[in-house]
This record gives C-alpha cells, structure tokens and sequence, in this order.
C-alpha cells in the first residue's frame, strides 16, 4: 500500500514567502563606522622671542671719488637733518683738476675766437673773389674744429666742477646714524661705505626663528613686543617680512614685525621681547591619518552634520613640530568634524557613524 505525502499547504507557504520576498524593498547598508573629530584651534606658539628694533630704511653713504678723509663731524648716534655735511676728504686735487680744465677751457674759447675770424675773413675775400674757395674751406674747418674743442673743453670743467662737490658727503634725508666705517686719516675709495644713515620714524621688530616653527608664523600675524629694560612699556607688531632661506650655522630665520606707532623709548638698538598676540596664534591641527593625497592634490573628508554623509575637501598643509601632526593653513574652520582613520576606505556621500573621537 502506497503512503501519500500531503504537499499542498507547505507549497502554498513557500509560494507566499517567495511572493513577500520579491515584493520586499532592500534594506539600505548601514553606516559605516568611522572615527572622527572635532576640528579645534589650539595654541601654535607659546613662545618668547628676543630681538632689536632696527630701522626699517637703513642706507649706507660713502663718496663717489677716491680721497684722503679729513673731516666726519659726526658719529653714530647724531640726528642729522638733510643736507647736512656727513664727511669731507682733501679737496686739493680736485680743485686743481678744476683749475686745470678752466685753463683748457679758456684756451680753446680763444683757439675759437680765431678760427672764427679768420673764417669771417676769408669769407670776405671769397666774395670780392681775392681768395680761393680752398682757402674759405680750410679756415670754415678750422673753426668747426676749434668749437668741438671749446664744447669738450667746457663738458670737462662741468665734470671736474661737479667731482670736486662730491669732496663733501652730505645727507640725502633727515636720519640718526647708526653706524661709522672709517675714520679720519683714511683714505677711501669710491662707493666705499663711511657711514650709514637710518630713517627713524619706521622701526621693525628683528627676531631670528627656528626652522621647526616657521611654518607657524605667517605673513601679517600680530605680536606684542615689550622692552627687556622695562616689559611695562609695549607696542603692537605685524609681521612684514618671514626670511625665504636660513641662516646656515644658527638654522635660524630672520622674522620682520613692523611696529606700529611705537613709543619713542622703542629706540633703534633696543632689545626687545616678542610673543604672539593672544587669539593670532590659533592654528588648527590634524592627525596624518586624516589626509588623503591624491595626485597633487591633499584632502581630507569633512562630516555634514545633519546627514552625517561625507564629502572631500581641498586643505593646505604644512608639517608640525610633533611628528604625525599636521598644520591647516587652509581649508578647514573650527567646529567642522573630519574622519581620521580609514579615509581610503571611504567615499564621497558615504554616511558614517560616529565610533570615536579624537582630541586634536
């Protein structure tokens, strides 16, 4: 006897599990897990610099003809006004060269005045027909002769004149004088350098910074300077002026701060105290895990905080002093969350999930 197997109501339940699963819509990935963090400002320099105020114009002056100096009235330190004798040197032999073109000159203006004559004269005879054309000819060049002569004659007393003036050195603008490289007695050589002249109503702030935190300081960053002599007495600074190179045995670079409207105890030579201004040195740190490189470009994946999808940004980066640390110049602002880990792993419009967090 044949057993029968009732199949009718376990087909019609896997008929209607197959129907509810083509009819289910699929469930869409959950986020993925990723750690993120705050983007915060934390302190960039939390350092006291030492430094002089200097001059921001500063020009050396020397003489322009070579001589023996006989006279420096001045000394480092004086106030000058412009036009004011600096220096002189022994004149002796430039007014003799002088002398010496006035002769020459006066020469040739008579050597001038004859030729001239002559050539008038012939000339007279050349029209009552008494004197050859060859002869009106040879006078017309003498004279053509003798002018060039006079005009070069005068073009060296104009120069002889005008070297003679360079004996005294005179200050081109009001200044102090900060310096003084030759001394009386000495006899000098043209362009060499005998004093130098500082302009001082713009005054800067000189400080050397080591190479591992320039590149926290930036162009146009503000600082407040105080006197070693006397911290209660400060001015206000911007740096103008970050050296490109550094100095081969400090490794050091030079930083300009112009000052601005210091008070007059801010001399130039004094030494100063220089510390970033409190809020200009907020600068944003990142962790090495969180940027992406791609081609030339770097990049990081910043959160939106109300999808919680992320996108890709353009950051410009420059290295820290702690190693796996990076400096934000640009991209970036505080408050924003960026994923620190797992970025290659990651997608544009991807959502995450907050795993972790990680103090900049």
């Amino acid at each position: 006897m044949k057993r029968r197997i009732r199949l009718g109501p376990v087909l019609c339940l896997a008929s209607i599990a197959s129907f509810s699963g083509c009819t289910k819509e699929q469930a869409p990935p959950p986020p993925r897990p990723a750690f993120t963090m705050l983007v915060e400002p934390s302190a960039a320099l939390d350092m006291v610099f030492s430094g002089t105020v200097q001059p921001r114009a500063q020009t050396p002056v020397g003489f322009r003809v070579i001589g023996r100096l006989i006279s420096r009235p001045v000394k480092a330190g004086d106030r000058v006004e412009k036009g004011e004798t600096l220096a002189a040197i022994d004149p002796l032999a430039l007014e003799m060269a002088a002398r010496t073109a006035t002769a020459k000159l006066a020469s040739a203006r008579a050597a001038f005045d004859n030729a001239a004559a002559t050539e008038t004269r012939q000339a007279a005879l050349l029209e009552k027909k008494t004197a050859s054309q060859a002869a009106f000819d040879t006078a017309a060049q003498e004279r053509a002769a003798a002018q060039a002569n006079m005009e070069q004659a005068e073009a060296n007393l104009a120069k002889a004149r005008e070297q003679l003036s360079y004996a005294v050195l005179k200050a081109d603008y009001s200044g102090i004088v900060t310096a003084t490289y030759a001394e009386v007695g000495q006899t000098v050589s043209p362009g060499q350098p005998i004093l130098a002249i500082a302009e001082p109503t713009r005054r800067d702030a000189v400080i050397d910074a080591p190479e591992k935190i320039i590149d926290e300081l930036r162009l146009g960053q503000d600082f407040d300077i105080a006197l070693q002599i006397d911290p209660t007495r400060k001015a206000a600074g911007t740096v103008r002026e970050i050296a490109p190179e550094s100095d081969l045995v400090t490794r050091t670079r030079r930083v300009k701060i112009a000052l601005d409207d210091p008070p007059q105890s801010f001399r130039i030579g004094a030494t100063i105290f220089a510390r970033p201004a409190t809020g200009a040195n907020a600068t944003i740190r990142i962790p090495d895990s969180s940027v992406l490189r791609d081609g030339g470009r770097t990049q990081v994946f910043v959160v939106d905080p109300a999808s919680s999808k992320v996108a890709l940004r353009d950051v410009d980066i420059a290295r820290d002093r702690t190693p796996g640390r990076w400096i934000v110049r640009a991209g970036l602002k505080a408050g924003e969350r960026i994923v620190t880990a797992g970025v290659h792993r990651l997608k544009a419009g991807e959502e995450v999930r907050f795993y972790g967090s990680e103090a900049p």
